[in-house]
């Protein structure tokens, strides 16, 4: 994965932390603009955290009406985006307290196999994407915050710790450990699978 640099980073700190002063004033079209620019990472994260789309969708919208109620207690210290990210993971969380259940459709809603490839590789890849899919949703909720993340968001272990309110050790501990739990999953699966053939 390529990282994004920093200047581009520094760069869209500034104008997040310009439209969130706009915001204060109730500029409504700045408000917009930060929904706008979040709404899709929120509402992937919130989709790879509770595995349905319908709930994620609802989830991203509860993250945005909450981040916009309390924006004056956004204190520009970490970026716009980690801040929301938190509000996000905390509706996630508590949406799962109360749900308990895990529902597994993470792989066909939002990132569809391109037109280009054939249909076995199609097939390949969705295959694989159930896979992940499920062993995803088998981890717990702390431990599947912190793959999302890292392995799709592409935050760094600073960002990951202030969303997660934890240390970089331990993001980076428990990244470890996760990623080997769910190598371990899909290695099982693929045994089971083979066998079963």
């Amino acid at each position: 994965m390529i990282e994004p640099s920093p200047i581009a980073d520094h760069s869209a700190a500034m104008e997040d932390a310009e439209l969130v002063r706009w915001a204060l004033q109730g500029d409504t079209t700045a408000q917009g603009r930060l929904v706008a620019k979040y709404q899709d990472r929120v509402v992937n994260l919130c989709w790879r955290m509770c595995g349905h789309l319908d709930d994620a969708q609802d989830l991203a919208q509860e993250a945005f009406v909450h981040a916009l109620q309390r924006l004056n207690q956004y204190r520009f210290e970490a970026a716009f985006y980690t801040w929301l990210f938190r509000i996000a993971i905390n509706e996630c969380l508590a949406h799962r307290r109360k749900s308990k259940r895990v529902t597994l459709s993470l792989h066909r809603d939002m990132s569809s196999t391109s037109d280009s490839q054939g249909p076995m590789s199609r097939l390949i890849a969705n295959e694989m994407r159930d896979e992940l899919a499920e062993a995803l949703g088998r981890l717990d909720d702390d431990q599947r915050a912190v793959i999302v993340l890292r392995d799709i968001e592409g935050l760094d272990y600073q960002q990951i710790s202030d969303v997660l309110e934890i240390s970089v050790g331990t993001v980076k501990s428990r990244l470890h450990r996760e990623r080997l739990a769910l190598r371990e999953m899909l290695l099982a699966n693929q045994s089971a699978t083979a066998r079963s053939r």
